[in-house]
């Protein structure tokens, strides 16, 4: 039998179908995604590979010779592990390396689960080079294994070696809730985890200001724009990991702070693009916004534009 990766994309043996491989479900048993994104469990040698396409990541620069670099511009930081979404298959995450040193890097991923342990990568990541690691479900993290990494650096110049690195991960949805950014080497937007850690400096002079801080000094509250979206998918990266009653949360409590902004701000409306959806959403901000005492009227938003999906709030 073929062994197919996450990612990989596969046509089907007995019918005109293809899509891209977002499971592995055992020895004999694979996931497969088609462009209506609904997952099919399909025997493995129902499914061949597709030659000519190129999966994300897969492909590896050879190491070339080690170029010298001058003194003053060799870098000793800058080890991470770049974790971006398939662009094809947008359910599956692929782990880079990312060496943003001026070392060669000798690295191990080692991943545990159950007290089983499994080599999943060794190799030499030469410098400003990010190499593909590891690929996994992103709606499965909370069943990922552990990740050991192991870093070794490496040089011919006059430069001293870090200590090695051994880094142990049990990673959670609070790793992926933030912001993406752009990775280094990679050049793309992922989420980013930074293997070799800065040292901690804790400027003095800031830690007393902080304790310091004129009572009067108040937050700045930003002006909102005519348009709120309140899409979970627009508020957090990790809305694949909440449940209904921690959607709704987040999302009122988006809605409070705009409506609070706009008040501050005096602003004679503002729109709040809830979805049609099941209702309830819309049923919540409808119920608080009949209770304000700020609101003069609100009413179902240009119905040719939003549907039954938004509302509009006219403020006293």
């Amino acid at each position: 039998m073929a062994k197919y990766k996450l990612g990989d994309f596969v046509r089907f043996v007995d019918e005109k179908m293809e899509g891209f491989v977002t499971r592995i479900i055992d020895d004999q048993m694979i996931g497969v995604t088609g462009e209506d994104d609904f997952e099919i469990p399909v025997l493995a040698s129902k499914v061949t590979t597709v030659h000519g396409y190129i999966a994300a990541g897969t492909k590896k620069d050879d190491i070339t010779d080690e170029q010298p670099v001058q003194a003053g511009e060799f870098k000793t930081k800058g080890v991470y592990i770049g974790v971006v979404n398939d662009p094809k298959a947008n359910s599956v995450v692929h782990f880079y390396l990312v060496n943003d040193t001026s070392f060669q890097l000798l690295a191990s991923l080692t991943t545990e689960k159950t007290n089983t342990f499994k080599g999943e990568y060794s190799g030499i990541a030469a410098p400003n080079t990010a190499t593909k690691i590891y690929s996994a479900q992103l709606a499965d993290l909370q069943l990922w294994p552990k990740f050991t990494f192991h870093i070794l650096y490496h040089t011919k110049q006059n430069a001293e070696p870090p200590a090695p690195l051994v880094v142990n991960e049990k990673y959670k949805a609070k790793d992926f809730s933030g912001s993406k950014k752009l990775i280094p080497v990679l050049k793309t937007q992922g989420w980013l985890i930074q293997l070799d850690e800065a040292e901690l400096v804790i400027d003095a002079q800031k830690l007393k200001e902080s304790f310091f801080q004129s009572p009067d000094e108040k937050a700045i509250v930003e002006k909102p724009g005519n348009e709120v979206d309140l899409h979970i998918e627009k508020l957090r990266n990790d809305h694949q990991f909440l449940n209904s009653g921690e959607i709704l949360k987040i999302q009122l409590d988006h809605f409070h702070k705009a409506l609070d902004a706009a008040i501050v701000h005096q602003l004679p409306e503002i729109i709040f693009i809830h979805g049609a959806g099941n209702g309830t959403l819309r049923h919540e901000i409808h119920k608080l916004l009949g209770k304000h005492q700020k609101i003069q009227t609100f009413m179902d938003a240009r119905k040719e534009k939003f549907g039954y999906g938004a509302t509009k709030v006219m403020l006293k």
